[in-house]
C-alpha cells in the first residue's frame, strides 16, 4: 500500500465562475490522478460578493473559511497555494502579495491589465522561488499537444502560415451591462486581454513565438447600459448608457520566428459564435485543424500529394496527451473543466518537485506582450516587432 499524499492546502480568490472551476479541479485531481504528490485541501475563499450564491458555494465546495478580505487569505499560515481568479484589476495586487507571502500561485490569463503588471507577478514569483500556473488551458486538450507535436516532428514540413480565430458572442447583445470587462481602468484592454491572450498562447504553443504584428480594431457597441447592481458582462444593463472603452474585435497579420505568417482574428460580438476558438497550420506538405467546439478531434491531411489532398479526421485516444486520465476510449468527449484538472495536475507536479510543468507566469509574460504590442499596433497604426 502506498503512503497517502501530503496536503496542499489552498486559497482561492474570486469564488465567482472561474473561482469554482479551480475549485471543482483541485477537488476532482486525485479522482483522475491517484498518484498525485499532493492532495489539494480547500482552506478558504475571499470574495466580496453580497448574495446568498457565495454562501452556497462555500458550503458545497467545502471551504473551511470565507474571507471577505484577499488580505487576509493571503497572509494565513495555513496555505500553501493562491488562486487568483478575480477580474483583471486585482491579478497583480493579490499574485504579487501572494508570491511575497512564500505562497505558490495559480493565476487566471491575462494575469494582469498590461505587460508591466504581468512582469511584476513574473519577477515575485521568481524572488521568491515559488511555482506558478497561468490559465491557458486550451493548450492542454490532448488534440493540441498532438498537434504541437505534429509540427515540431516536421510531419508538415515548414509551416507556411497559420489561422487562428477566437470569436464569441457574449457581448453581442446591444443591451449587455457595462461591466468592468468594458472599462480600461478594471480590464486594461477588451477582447484582447479577454480572448487573444488566448490566441496568442496558442499559437505559440502550436506554431513557436513571433516576431512582428499589425492590428487592426473596431468598436462595434460604443455605448452600453449602465449596470445595476453587480453584474458580469453576460448581464443585461439598467442604466444610462455609457462609452464602451475598449475594442469588441481585431484582426491581425502576424510573422513568426520560424518565417510563419499567420492571421489572427477575435472577436466578443459576433451573432451566431459561440466560443468558436479554432487553428489552422498549413505546411510545405501538410496541414492540421483543430476546433474548441470539438474538442477531442484532429483534422489532419498527411502524408499525401501535394494536390488534391484530402483532410481525415482523428479521434484522440488514451495515449494521445492526458486523455487516459478521463476516458478509456475514443470518441468520447473530454470537457471544459477536464482542461483545468490537467492545469492544476501541472502546477501540483510543479509544486512536488520544483521544476515547471504547463503554462506558467512566463507563458503570461509573453501573452501580455503580444497583447500591448497589438494596442501600440493599433495606436500607431503600423507593424510592431515584438
Amino acid at each position: 500500500m502506498t503512503a497517502s499524499p501530503q496536503e496542499l492546502r489552498v486559497g482561492i480568490v474570486g469564488l465567482g465562475w472561474m473561482g469554482q472551476v479551480h475549485a471543482r479541479a483541485l477537488s476532482r485531481l486525485t479522482q483522475h490522478y491517484a498518484d498525485v504528490p499532493l492532495r489539494p485541501r480547500l482552506i478558504a475563499a475571499a470574495d466580496t460578493a453580497p448574495d446568498d450564491r457565495l454562501q452556497r458555494s462555500v458550503v458545497s465546495f467545502g471551504f473551511e473559511h470565507l474571507l471577505p478580505d484577499w488580505r487576509d487569505l493571503v497572509s494565513r499560515d495555513d496555505v500553501d497555494l493562491v488562486c487568483v481568479t478575480g477580474p483583471n484589476f486585482i491579478h497583480r495586487d493579490v499574485a504579487v502579495a501572494a508570491a511575497q507571502a512564500g505562497k505558490h500561485l495559480w493565476v487566471e490569463k491575462p494575469a494582469g491589465r498590461n505587460s508591466a503588471e504581468t512582469r511584476e507577478i513574473a519577477a515575485a514569483v521568481d524572488a521568491a522561488g515559488v511555482q506558478s500556473a497561468a490559465g491557458f488551458n486550451y493548450r492542454n486538450a490532448p488534440a493540441v499537444e498532438h498537434a504541437r507535436e505534429l509540427v515540431a516532428s516536421g510531419r508538415l514540413g515548414n509551416v507556411n502560415h497559420v489561422s487562428i480565430k477566437f470569436l464569441a458572442d457574449y457581448a453581442a447583445h446591444p443591451q449587455g451591462a457595462l461591466s468592468w470587462r468594458f472599462r480600461n481602468e478594471y480590464a486594461g484592454s477588451g477582447v484582447l486581454g479577454d480572448l487573444v491572450s488566448h490566441a496568442a498562447d496558442l499559437g505559440r504553443y502550436v506554431v513557436g513565438e513571433l516576431s512582428e504584428l499589425v492590428v487592426d480594431d473596431a468598436r462595434f457597441i460604443p455605448r452600453r447600459p449602465e449596470a445595476v447592481g453587480a453584474a458580469s458582462h453576460f448581464s443585461r444593463g439598467g442604466g444610462p448608457l455609457l462609452d464602451v472603452e475598449n475594442e469588441d474585435y481585431v484582426a491581425a497579420l502576424l510573422r513568426f520566428e520560424n518565417g510563419a505568417r499567420g492571421v489572427l482574428e477575435s472577436s466578443r460580438a459576433d451573432v451566431g459564435e459561440q466560443c468558436a476558438y479554432v487553428i489552422h497550420v498549413h505546411g510545405e506538405k501538410g496541414a492540421l485543424s483543430w476546433d474548441f467546439r470539438r474538442m477531442g478531434e484532429l483534422q489532419v491531411c498527411l502524408d499525401q500529394d501535394y494536390q488534391n489532398a484530402s483532410y481525415s479526421t482523428v479521434f484522440m485516444t488514451p495515449g494521445e496527451g492526458e486523455m487516459g486520465a478521463f476516458q478509456p476510449g475514443s470518441g468520447i468527449a473530454m470537457g471544459y473543466d477536464d482542461l483545468k484538472v490537467i492545469e492544476a495536475k501541472r502546477l501540483v507536479d510543479s509544486i512536488a518537485d520544483g521544476k515547471s510543468h504547463g503554462a506558467t507566469i512566463h507563458d503570461a509574460v509573453a501573452a501580455a506582450e503580444v497583447v500591448d504590442a497589438m494596442l501600440e499596433s493599433i495606436d500607431g497604426r503600423k507593424w510592431v516587432s515584438l
